[in-house]
């Protein structure tokens, strides 16, 4: 039954997508443009130049490809219950025999699917053009990656919760990408920062994110470290996902009681 409605949602996705060929000629030339600026930034500074003893262009590459995945899947969950309120469809969806939390997970499913083909092509050719040759573990890499979906679909749902409950989920959405584009370790290594925010940067599941995607791809022989952050990013989902439906489960059910289901 759960299949069937994902394959539903891809399906619409995927013709609503067709509809706007502009968009796919954009989500092309624009990935293409940033991995010769990185490329080109990545000369300028110099091969001397290799935070956690890799490429600086292959740094760049993983880490901004990756906190962009992350990130544009959180906002799929946000732009699903943001849509639905300005159509003024919110309290009818959230009213159907399908849970809310499921619900909003089959909403945000098609744009993981096309952020994960986008990551992939883009850090792909990254490294068939820019990088040396590499041996990546694929099983850690799937790994870190299944974990940091997990991570980036609770905080969604949570992004969502506050969206119903005081439509801010954009302002939020906003502030924790900005912190963790700041001190995840996104353009430069974390080791660089004040200590006080490299504490902080360990807080974050984004940091263990890019740094285990980054082992797993031009690393993969340092299976200490890797396992490292696999098993910090398997903590974060193990809290933030019950956290994440309970909080949307609780808000959802509470906006019904208020009458607030609509607001926007």
């Amino acid at each position: 039954m759960i299949f069937a409605k994902a394959t539903a949602v891809i399906k619409k996705d995927i013709l609503t997508g067709l509809r706007y060929r502009n968009g796919i000629v954009f989500s092309l030339v624009s990935p293409a443009l940033q991995l010769a600026t990185f490329y080109y930034l990545a000369r300028a500074v110099g091969p001397q130049f290799r935070p956690d003893g890799m490429p600086y262009v292959i740094f760049l590459i993983v880490g901004t490809g990756f906190y962009t995945f992350l990130i544009a899947g959180i906002h799929a969950f946000l732009q699903a219950i943001q849509e639905a309120q300005q159509g003024g469809t919110l309290e009818a969806l959230m009213t159907t025999s399908t849970p809310p939390a499921q619900l909003l997970l089959l909403s945000a499913l098609s744009s993981f699917a096309g952020n994960a083909v986008q990551f992939v092509l883009y850090v792909g050719s990254g490294m068939l053009f820019f990088a040396p040759p590499v041996k990546l573990s694929a099983v850690g890499g799937a790994a870190v990656m299944v974990l940091s979906l997990l991570i980036a679909a609770a905080i969604g749902l949570i992004a969502a919760g506050l969206q119903i409950s005081i439509q801010k989920g954009s302002a939020v959405l906003w502030l924790f990408g900005s912190c963790a584009w700041l001190m995840a370790g996104t353009l430069f290594p974390v080791n660089a920062l004040p200590r006080p925010l490299q504490l902080l940067a360990n807080l974050l599941p984004f940091t263990h994110s890019l740094t285990g995607m980054r082992l797993a791809i031009f690393e993969a022989g340092n299976s200490v470290a890797l396992l490292r952050q696999i098993e910090s990013l398997f903590l974060f989902s193990l809290v933030l996902l019950p956290l994440g439906l309970v909080f949307f489960t609780w808000t959802v059910r509470r906006a019904r009681q208020c009458g607030t289901l609509s607001f926007y």
